[in-house]
């Protein structure tokens, strides 16, 4: 990404928020499935530790929570927010749908989980950012359901209104190099990239600014 396009990107996305960028203390809440919480790693090796790390290196001092729970699908998700929004939340990251795509859940199901989690989200904590993470549908599960399922994320992004991040796994889905032996989990050389995919999108709500691109080593 250009330095431009890098500072265009960093300003809408400043415009389409309610431009409460966290203070140095502020709290980030990752809320996903096994992809969070780093299946068959350490919990430092998952993304949301990776990117907590790249804040911290430039002055952030706030806490970031991995509320990833292995084999969590969008309507777990919606039951169990209640419980994770009784604490302080700044920035809430939506990381939730792969469970329902590998169990062929009804697409309209699953969109309408991810609404009702915001939903609840901007009504406990209205100052709080929202940001969705989008997903996609695996090759295998053919091309109806990919064509039905992958435009749930940005459909719910512009409906509610919330930043959006296209794709979670790019660059890794499908590269064998990059996951577990399963084929579905990201390895940790897989979650780096993972947390260079969120990485800019959280750097600039926290610190209003573009950040360091990832091959210039913003996450590490």
């Amino acid at each position: 990404m250009t330095t431009f396009l890098r500072i265009f990107f960093c300003f809408t996305l400043l415009v389409g928020a309610n431009a409460a960028i966290a203070s140095p203390d502020h709290r980030i809440i990752f809320f996903g499935d096994s992809l969070t919480a780093g299946f068959g790693l350490d919990e430092s090796q998952a993304y949301p530790a990776l990117v907590a790390e790249s804040l911290r290196e430039k002055g952030w001092t706030g806490e970031v929570v991995n509320a990833g729970l292995s084999g969590e699908a969008t309507g777990g998700g919606l039951a169990r927010v209640d419980w994770i929004l009784r604490g302080e939340v700044d920035i809430f990251v939506l990381a939730l749908g792969a469970n329902d795509a590998l169990r062929g859940h009804p697409v309209g199901g699953t969109k309408e989980n991810l609404k009702g989690i915001i939903e609840k989200v901007k009504k406990a904590r209205p100052e709080a950012e929202v940001v969705l993470v989008g997903l996609k549908a695996p090759p295998n599960l053919g091309r109806n359901f990919r064509e039905a399922f992958d435009p749930i994320f940005p459909s719910v992004a512009e409906e509610m209104e919330v930043t959006f991040v296209p794709f979670l796994l790019e660059g890794v889905a499908g590269e064998r190099e990059l996951n577990l032996p399963d084929g579905i989990h990201p390895n940790a050389e897989g979650q780096k990239i993972l947390a260079e995919n969120v990485y800019p999108t959280i750097h600039c709500l926290v610190f209003g600014e573009e950040s360091t691109s990832p091959e210039e080593g913003a996450v590490k």
